[in-house]
């Protein structure tokens, strides 16, 4: 699978999304994915965990945020804001595709500007879908990548179908 980029780059990189996503652009993106009081995220790719956190205040103390990313500073990171904000509904994964969620535990995926560097993405797509409920969203916005592509993307190996595309994502559903 994937390997985690080196501490400087993840550092970069955190710095470079910190001044890009301010609270109202995270904000905007989840509203449009339609998180609601009580909602389980997972937030896969999570980084630096800018929408992980804003997720954990918008699903509030009776949801639940997973904040997974391969990086080890990611969740460092994340447990870090949680803690700083006094947030108890999230939790950190590490690992480079496996949740160790239970099938069908998550109301909405955020699968943000990752897709286009993961090497396996069948096997993270079907991740996702296992531990999606039947009615959950899979919240998909990607810049590296065009409108085509994404569609194709995550549509191709027939776990997803594509609903609608927002001002800020693309939105998924399980097929079938």
């Amino acid at each position: 699978m994937d390997k985690p980029q080196s501490n400087i780059g993840f550092k970069l990189m955190s710095i470079f999304f910190s001044s890009r996503y301010k609270p109202d652009f995270l904000e905007r993106t989840l509203k449009e994915a339609g998180l609601q009081p009580g909602f389980c995220v997972l937030d896969y790719g999570c980084g630096p965990g800018g929408f992980s956190i804003a997720a954990a205040e918008m699903v509030g103390e009776s949801g639940r945020v997973y904040a997974l990313d391969i990086h080890p500073l990611a969740e460092k990171n994340v447990k870090k804001l949680a803690a700083k904000r006094k947030l108890a509904n999230v939790e950190t994964i590490c690992s480079d595709c496996a949740t160790g969620l239970e099938s069908e535990s998550i109301d909405v995926v955020l699968l943000y500007d990752i897709l286009h560097g993961l090497s396996e993405k069948n096997k993270v797509l079907a991740e996702l879908h296992r531990v999606m409920k039947p009615d959950a969203l899979l919240s998909f916005s990607d810049h590296h990548l065009k409108k085509e592509k994404i569609l194709a993307a995550v549509t191709e190996n027939g776990l997803f179908k594509f609903t609608q595309k927002g001002e800020l994502t693309y939105s998924f559903v399980k097929s079938g």
